[in-house]
């Protein structure tokens, strides 16, 4: 069967990349470690398959046609669309794996999960922002789950992480040998289009880190689901990293790095789970 090889987390946000020479230099530097460690341990786990878990940005769907989770189980899908991330990632494809994706949209079926399916995606900002740090290029297959991180009504708390388990027990079904790793994108807090456009709660992005750290399921979900509504909009990607947490067995993470990074825009956390 197949196993999970490694489960990470990485901010995003597109003053990352937009932005990226203009940022001072400890920014850079700092956001750079960051991701550099995350690519290093993401190679040392050598996968052949990524998961990759991320919010989409109105780039395929719109609240006329919104779902709640889509599965990507096509050959290709294209790189992202943004112009500001067409100068640092210009890959046009990115490679799919076809026959892991359709064996996850399986999984969930036969479990009662009725996820979306795309045959081809447009992978934005917040997919490629982390392969682009991290140095994966374009001909690692990705299967990607798109969540529905924008917009009520969103998946709770305890759906995302039984989505993980789901991920993972699709993983261990899944013939052959292959090792696949989880990419969680998205998240800390942020505030976008509102009032509060700029605002970082760090209090909050601490007191989350603290939750994926211990690991207990039942208390990160009740954090989760009280606080949620009360920080930036930005904040609920952090469903993401509940997906990714449900897969590696909800035991902990360790953290890499985490700061408040005004000049993005975004809480910046990066974080790679403890597996079984």
């Amino acid at each position: 069967m197949a196993s999970l090889a490694g489960a990470f987390a990485a901010s995003h946000g597109p003053l990352i990349a937009r932005d990226w020479d203009k940022l001072p230099e400890q920014q850079r530097t700092r956001l750079a470690a960051a991701f550099d460690e995350l690519g290093r341990r993401f190679r040392a786990c050598k996968p052949d398959i990524v998961v990759l878990v991320s919010p989409d940005h109105w780039v395929n769907f719109f609240i006329n046609n919104l779902p709640a989770v889509l599965i990507g189980i096509g050959e290709q899908h294209d790189g992202p669309p943004e112009p500001f991330m067409k100068k640092v990632y210009p890959h046009q494809t990115l490679t799919g794996h076809p026959q892991f994706g359709r064996h996850l949209l399986d999984t969930a079926l036969a479990n009662d999960f009725e996820p979306a399916l795309s045959h081809r995606l447009k992978l934005d900002h917040g997919s490629c922002i982390p392969l682009w740090r991290m140095g994966i290029g374009p001909e690692m297959p990705i299967v990607p789950i798109l969540v529905n991180d924008l917009e009520e009504p969103m998946p709770s708390i305890k759906r995302c992480l039984s989505w993980g388990r789901l991920v993972k027990q699709a993983i261990e079904s899944y013939p052959g040998s292959e090792r696949v790793a989880i990419i969680a994108t998205g998240g800390l807090s942020h505030s976008i289009g509102e009032a509060t456009m700029g605002w970082i709660d760090e209090p909050f992005d601490r007191e989350c880190i603290r939750h994926f750290e211990v690991g207990e399921e039942r208390a990160l979900s009740t954090f989760l689901e009280r606080e949620l509504p009360k920080t930036g909009n930005g904040a609920h990607e952090i469903r993401d990293w509940v997906v990714a947490h449900g897969a590696a067995g909800s035991k902990g993470f360790e953290l890499i790095d985490y700061f408040p990074s005004p000049e993005t825009l975004v809480g910046a956390g990066f974080a790679s789970w403890r597996l079984e």
